[in-house]
């Protein structure tokens, strides 16, 4: 607060603590990411093209989809974080030799892809917006 009793802009102030539903909805979403993953990563594969168009529309939709029911950017991060770590540990390669991915073109594009669909979706989701009807936004 100032010297005159008015708050400052709504971008200053301090982030509130998440409620518990939220930070339950968004570890759901983190593993609903990692399932989606797996999945894309089995289904890439197997009928490419139209796999790897199947796995990236199901991961936009997870990302975009957790964006707007949690009303925030931080719906879409955490489906695409659960998203890439899943795919990141199924490109590893085992003791073995073998992996889930094969060196090949689908494999780079359902990679690079799901990561620009993530960006994209994370970045369409809503932000912060202030609730005071005396900020006017858009101008």
């Amino acid at each position: 607060m100032s010297m005159s009793g008015q708050r400052g802009s709504a971008l200053a102030q301090p982030l509130p603590r998440p409620s518990a539903g939220r930070i339950v909805a968004h570890l759901g979403l983190f593993l609903l990411g990692a399932v989606v993953g797996a999945a894309g990563t089995l289904v890439q594969a197997a009928w490419f093209p139209g796999g790897l168009l199947l796995a990236l529309a199901g991961a936009a939709g997870l990302f975009l989809g957790g964006s707007r029911a949690t009303g925030s950017r931080v719906g879409a991060v955490a489906p695409a974080a659960g998203w890439m770590i899943a795919v990141v540990l199924l490109t590893s390669t085992r003791p073995e030799g073998d992996f889930f991915f094969g060196a090949g073109f689908g494999s780079y594009l359902f990679l690079l892809g799901g990561m620009a669909v993530a960006v994209m979706c994370a970045t369409l989701g809503l932000g912060r917006q202030p609730h005071d009807s005396a900020v006017r936004l858009g101008k």
